[in-house]
């Protein structure tokens, strides 16, 4: 069977994929929520969900590194790898021995695509539509509990030293504009430095989230930058329902609602 990825990259498999490297955290998860669990046979070890997986499946390496001698000696029938987690080497030296999926997500469409691609390859098609009407039935809910919710503009961090926030062309910066938010810095691109002085001089800035992930934030930089922008308030969050699409969606909503 032919079939084409995110980024219309044509792959050929021969038969159902039944022995599956997952390069990426979110994809492993999702893989484990379709019940292909038992087909998993490498991850990253940034792949945490769920929590056993790192001790059950063999480590590959990381999402930027790999090592390629484990990947052979595991046989793989398929490996997923995304556009913005994997880098464009890996993905050309993988390909030339296996087939590769590269997934590319900057929506909840292009979420809800990958699941059903996922549902196709993996001959899951039951279990990757029930998924999908679940996260649809609770984006639904979701979108009713913000009609009358004030409209927020905010800043999202995801990095210090430099200090550096989630900007338009990113999977956060949609899932931000889902809340209802206003992203005071969606007029740049990807994932653009701060200088916290300026952060000082906005007066357009109602709340700044400081996502648990890649750099993990917590309370004492909660103080931190409260005590740079006194007068907005600063909070800590769950950064994996902002950048984790697939299976974690299904339960994103509901934490989102705590925000409001």
């Amino acid at each position: 069977m032919v079939y084409t990825d995110q980024l219309g990259r044509e792959f050929t498999i021969a038969k159902k994929p039944v022995r599956i490297i997952s390069l990426v955290p979110s994809q492993t998860e999702l893989l484990v929520a379709m019940g292909l669990s038992d087909h998993i046979v490498g991850v990253t070890k940034f792949c945490v969900h769920p929590d056993s997986i790192r001790k059950e499946k063999t480590i590959v390496g990381g999402t930027k590194k790999v090592h390629y001698d484990k990947i052979k000696a595991l046989r793989p029938d398929i490996i997923l790898c995304n556009k913005e987690e994997n880098t464009k080497e890996m993905v050309e030296t993988l390909q030339m021995e296996y087939p590769v999926h590269v997934s590319d997500i900057g929506s909840m469409e292009e979420s809800l695509e990958m699941i059903e691609q996922y549902g196709e390859i993996f001959e899951k098609k039951t279990e990757a539509d029930a998924l999908i009407s679940k996260i649809k039935s609770e984006l639904r809910s979701f979108k009713k509990f913000l009609k009358d919710k004030p409209q927020q503009r905010v800043a999202y961090f995801i990095w210090r030293k430099p200090w550096m926030v989630a900007g338009r062309g990113t999977f956060i910066h949609h899932i931000l504009e889902l809340n209802g938010f206003v992203n005071v810095y969606g007029n740049q691109e990807r994932y653009p430095e701060v200088i916290m002085e300026e952060l000082q001089n906005r007066d357009d800035l109602d709340l700044v989230l400081l996502s648990s992930e890649p750099f993990p934030f917590s309370n004492e930089h909660l103080i931190e930058v409260t005590e740079l922008v006194p007068n907005t308030k600063v909070s800590l969050v769950d950064g994996e329902y902002f950048s984790w699409y697939g299976s974690r969606l299904v339960d994103a909503f509901s934490y989102f609602k705590t925000l409001h």
